[in-house]
């Protein structure tokens, strides 16, 4: 895996039409949502409106019925939909924009960066999509979002929430769906499973989502500066499994996804227990980042001690890196990022290597020693960490680089 691997989430839900279509003058302004808005009102934009608000076409109703997973043959796929967003299809992605009150164009933007595909002009959109739309514009128009801001967030959740989406409905519901009783069907379970479990998962993901907002908005208020809020001196540590692309070729599918699953799930609990913050897994790679230099070795030595008991498991390999990081959409970017990934792939098996301004925060911390003549004359007891001195070696992109081993002594704290 490399650094720059990035996913965008894509939807099981609607979005715009194809070209922006053109706003139908004096009334491009807020209306209110409604049939009359969305409806008959279009045919005051003239006749191109009227034959863009008419019955969809084939091709249409094909990308329609292709993002939103449902057949409008299908009542029982009608059905879940509407449980699930609270409304049945109404509008064309034209009304949508139209009764929200903003232009096709906006419309567009915020649909694809929240990761919903074009539709043309079938009518797949609910009022649950116009108050989305409404709401977004309304942050702008008020001076709390910029456009750009705005289409930011509606990116960054869209791609959060397909993620989670996903895997509750692969991992989750498709094995709760499976029929109870011999002759019935997984569909005849599905409706009534989901209209209980809906406003519970709902309820925990608010819960969580304003957690995390917390626990986010506390690490920004103790910023040092307002520079620092973006651009911030952190740990980036990545955490790769050993022969991975090997084990592909080796593994069942449901063995290696078991495999992935266990990897992750050990690494996500780690890091959060012991004070690191998980920015994104990438299967056989884990990405995560820590204020405190202390914190970053203790979590990689953790993974490495772990795993190394867990026989189904292979050999891990850590690289990290201290210094300046941007920060966007939760994720992290820049020079250390980069670093620390070109350590990584270096890195022994079962071992871990930090960069020379981890090394020196360690030192500077009284965490690890000054020399390792100085180790060997004080107590064991007095370190967390030894640091030993790899060749110097050039790094494709990065120039020379200092890498360091980081062992652990007197044990896990």
């Amino acid at each position: 895996m490399t650094v720059d691997d990035t996913g965008s989430g894509t939807g099981g839900h609607p979005g715009p039409g194809g070209d922006p279509e053109p706003e139908p003058g004096p009334s491009a302004g807020p209306r209110p949502a409604g049939p009359e808005a969305a409806g008959d009102g279009a045919a005051e934009a003239g006749p191109h409106a009227v034959a863009r608000s008419e019955e969809p076409s084939a091709a249409d109703r094909s990308a329609a019925h292709n993002t939103t997973g449902t057949s409008d043959d299908d009542p029982l796929a009608l059905r879940l939909e509407a449980l699930i967003l609270g409304a049945e299809r109404r509008y064309s992605p034209f009304q949508a924009a139209r009764s929200a009150g903003v232009s096709m164009e906006l419309a567009s933007r915020f649909w694809r960066a929240m990761g919903f595909a074009d539709i043309g002009q079938a009518k797949a959109l609910t009022e649950a999509d116009v108050l989305a739309l409404r709401r977004l514009a309304g942050l702008v128009e008020a001076g709390l979002l910029s456009e750009a801001m705005a289409v930011q967030v509606a990116r960054s959740t869209g791609q959060t929430t397909a993620r989670l989406a996903e895997w509750q409905i692969d991992s989750f519901l498709e094995g709760l769906t499976e029929p109870p009783e011999p002759g019935m069907t997984r569909t005849e379970v599905t409706y009534p499973l989901i209209e209980l479990l809906l406003p519970e998962l709902q309820e925990f993901l608010v819960y969580v989502w304003r957690r995390q907002l917390a626990a986010a908005t506390g690490r920004v208020i103790q910023t040092a500066d307002d520079e620092e809020m973006v651009d911030r001196r952190l740990c980036v540590a990545f955490a790769d499994l050993v022969g991975f692309t090997r084990l592909t070729r080796r593994l069942e599918e449901e063995e290696l996804g078991e495999l992935v699953e266990a990897f992750e799930t050990t690494a996500a609990d780690l890091v959060a227990a012991h004070g690191g913050r998980l920015v994104k897994t990438l299967g056989d790679e884990v990405l995560y980042v820590a204020d405190d230099a202390r914190v970053a070795a203790d979590i990689a030595l953790r993974l490495i001690e772990t795993l190394a008991h867990d026989e189904t498991m292979p050999e891990l390999r850590v690289g990290m890196a201290f210094g300046t990081v941007t920060t966007r959409m939760g994720d992290v970017f820049g020079t250390t990022v980069n670093l620390a990934s070109r350590l990584t792939s270096i890195a022994p098996r079962d071992a871990v290597l930090v960069d020379s301004e981890l090394a020196q925060e360690l030192r500077r911390t009284q965490d690890a020693p000054a020399t390792e003549e100085q180790a060997k004359e004080e107590e064991e007891e007095r370190y967390r960490f030894g640091l030993q001195p790899m060749w110097q070696r050039p790094v494709r992109g990065l120039g020379v680089v200092e890498p360091w081993l980081l062992t652990r002594r007197g044990g896990p704290r």
